[in-house]
């Protein structure tokens, strides 16, 4: 099989979900017009499926290794991440004032989502310099994004997050590492972090490490916590990597999955002193980590949508080619598997489950561009779809890959398929960067109280409103008003008790609603000749079997939401 980015669908999703025709009419994104659009979202697909794709085996086969305290990628994928940095896609939402494009967020989760179904942990590396780029932007000094924001932006180094250590994983308040002054304003930092996602590798010159650390009497807990900035290389008087920095690769984790993203054990202070910078004031260091955190939590969320396509594209391929039994009441010669009933059931919800995750993920960052604008009420918008998009983009995303196992049958079930790949590449991604279990506490816990509950009314008022008389969704989005009633006036416990169900009854109805935005769109085009008619009418169908098959089935968690 090989790999084609859904450029159509994503162009599709971006107008009629996203709104990027409204976000280039403010002067910011003035520059999004639709031909450097349709341009970008082509070119870096041509771009995911010639040179990421092709890497995606060996990554799980071969893996990163650590050799002589180093860390090693596989053959091919420091020059295929040169071409990347070369060709400008790491840049292009990145500040213009330090060496990025300045376009809208929701072009490069375009550019993400593409990458990532082409090679999901290879594609792991670039979030993580988001991250960073989104934390010095917002809290570092002038000093410091001027050393470190071009060269991030551009990809030329990487970024990583250090928060977890081996006793403090949730409970980051728990976290040891420490800052001690240094007497010139920087800091020696000491300890261990774990779980560190590319924390050493060979692709870059440079990886800048923001670290959590405690400073001398510190108060305990997430109050006492501050971040700061740590380079594998010390930079010389010209800006350019120098000396090493004491960080030392310790290990790096044997994982189910995602082999080609280096998860490290890192060291720090062990050889020789590793010196930090403190982004932001001391005690800041939450506050700056969740600037990171929250759009890592959506791109996070977005790899589902990646694992769900590519995984989706190998099912699709693979039914068409397997030729297996007569069809039942239609004659006695073998038919491809994909003629057979419950094939085409499990290919259709893959590809409808696919189709409505990316709609919320990409309706949640056109609201990272509007918020960013400044616009009304959008930054609530953005806070209360993290948690929804984050935990329903990464649970759809493990059952399609878990369905594209299932139709190659016996044969996925055997790794020369690639079929399980993708399966053992998404489970983590339920668990890193908040576990959906908290994303659901957050929803209930900090998310339904903004306003006194109306962000989260506002929205099922939205749904109801648009859903005009479709049994299922009018249904879900009652349901959904019955159950934030309940949660609003129910204890912390029992509110946590049914934080779950009630965290998916709010995303499918969500992505429900989306995907009837894309219905009448769809039809809307045909009647008047416009667009890919048989893409539209594909769309037709997928949008039919979400709201028919999907949508009801999360009406059935209001007993398990309220109990």
């Amino acid at each position: 099989m090989t790999f084609s980015a859904p450029t159509t669908e994503q162009l599709f999703v971006l107008k009629t979900i996203t709104g990027i025709e409204e976000l280039a009419s403010f002067e910011r994104f003035a520059e999004a017009t639709p031909d450097l659009v349709e341009a970008i979202v082509e070119g870096v697909g041509e771009f995911a499926a010639g040179e990421f794709a092709p890497l995606y085996r060996i990554g799980d086969t071969v893996g990163a290794k650590l050799i002589d305290g180093a860390v090693k990628m596989p053959e091919g994928f420091r020059d295929a991440y040169q071409h990347y940095v070369e060709a400008g896609w790491s840049a292009l939402s990145a500040p213009a004032d330090h060496g990025g494009q300045g376009l809208p967020f929701s072009l490069a989760t375009v550019a993400l989502d593409s990458l990532g179904a082409a090679n999901m942990a290879f594609a792991l590396c670039p979030i993580l310099t988001v991250g960073a780029i989104e934390a010095l932007h917002h809290h570092g000094s002038a000093e410091q994004q001027a050393l470190y924001l071009p060269r991030l932006a551009t990809g030329e180094w990487t970024g990583t997050m250090n928060l977890t250590e081996p006793q403090a994983g949730s409970d980051v308040g728990a976290l040891r590492a420490t800052a001690t002054p240094r007497g010139d304003g920087t800091y020696a930092i000491k300890g261990q972090k774990i779980y560190i996602s590319f924390g050493d590798h060979d692709l870059a010159d440079n990886i800048i490490h923001l670290v959590l650390a405690r400073t001398p009497d510190a108060p305990a807990g997430t109050k006492g916590i501050s971040l700061f900035l740590v380079p594998k290389y010390r930079l010389d008087p010209d800006g350019n990597p120098g000396e090493a920095n004491g960080v030392k690769t310790v290990s790096i984790e044997h994982k189910m999955g995602i082999n080609a993203s280096p998860t490290c054990v890192l060291q720090f202070g062990e050889e020789g002193e590793s010196i930090g910078e403190l982004i932001g004031p001391e005690f800041g260091g939450m506050r700056a980590m969740f600037t990171m955190m929250n759009n890592a939590r959506l791109n996070v969320g977005l790899q589902g949508v990646q694992i769900a396509e590519g995984a989706t594209q190998k099912a699709m391929w693979f039914a068409r080619e397997r030729v297996q039994s007569a069809r039942a009441g239609g004659g006695r010669d073998p038919v491809a598997i994909i003629e057979h009933p419950d094939v085409r059931r499990m290919l259709l919800r893959m590809k409808a489950g696919t189709e409505a995750i990316r709609a919320l993920l990409y309706f949640a960052s056109g609201y990272v561009d509007r918020a960013n604008l400044g616009v009304d009420g959008a930054r609530d918008m953005v806070d209360l779809l993290t948690p929804l998009a984050k935990t329903y983009g990464t649970d759809m995303g493990s059952e399609i890959a878990s369905l594209g196992v299932q139709v190659h049958g016996g044969m996925g079930y055997v790794e020369e398929t690639g079929a399980a790949q993708y399966y053992r590449d998404v489970r983590i991604a339920q668990i890193y960067e908040g576990t959906n279990g908290i994303q659901a506490a957050d929803l209930v816990g900090r998310k339904l109280g903004m306003g006194g509950g109306d962000v989260v009314r506002s929205l099922i008022a939205n749904v109801q409103a648009d859903c005009g008389n479709h049994p299922a969704l009018s249904a879900l989005a009652g349901d959904c008003a019955e159950v934030t009633e309940y949660m609003v006036g129910a204890s912390v416990d029992d509110r946590l008790a049914g934080s779950y169900p009630y965290c998916t009854m709010m995303a499918v109805m969500t992505s429900g609603w989306l995907m009837l935005k894309q219905q009448r769109a769809a039809e809307a085009m045909l009647d008047g000749a416009q667009g890919n008619a048989d893409f539209l009418q594909a769309k037709l169908v997928t949008t039919r079997f979400y709201l028919d098959r999907m949508v009801p089935e999360a009406s059935g968690l209001k007993a398990a939401a309220m109990a």
